[in-house]
């Protein structure tokens, strides 16, 4: 049951990466030769360059998501919080498989939502991102909380 569940995940992941991909692709076309490629704390553009720079997220998630996938693969070279011992190996084990995969989940979906913020602030300075950063920023570390506590539990 587990090896369905983590294969729906990768394939869901996958598939997220994918659509940045041809998110970016569908919309080079139309962008304008200088787009936003920094946000204030306000949302307001404060760094501007080549829109060729629109693909530099879809390239660093895909180092990511070879990365994330070389760790899943291998579990035991990950690092973690605690000793791992022939008793916790499998939980521990687990607890960093569905980790990785939802960290991914969550820092694939803050790169769309940044890059579909700055394709729309491109043609709109009063765009506003779909959903806020800092939401986003909190449920990555709102996970890092979860994820210490199970680890904690788990010992």
């Amino acid at each position: 049951m587990e090896n369905t569940l983590f294969m729906i995940f990768d394939v869901f992941n996958f598939g997220l990466l994918v659509f940045l991909w041809w998110f970016t692709i569908k919309n080079y076309k139309t962008l304008p030769q200088t787009i936003p490629i920094h946000f204030d704390f306000d949302g307001k553009a404060d760094g501007f360059g080549n829109k060729k720079y629109s693909f530099l997220m879809p390239v660093v998630l895909t180092v990511l998501y070879f990365l994330f996938a070389f760790i899943v693969r291998s579990p035991e070279s990950a690092n973690y919080p605690v000793k791992i011992t022939a008793e916790n190996e499998d939980a521990q084990f687990m607890i960093m498989e569905i980790f990785i995969r939802w960290i991914f989940t969550l820092i694939t979906l803050l790169f769309l939502n940044s890059q579909d913020y700055m394709f729309r602030y491109s043609f709109d300075e009063n765009a506003k991102p779909r959903v806020p950063m800092v939401s986003a920023i909190f449920s990555v570390i709102g996970s890092l909380i979860i994820l210490f506590v199970f680890v904690g539990i788990f010992k």
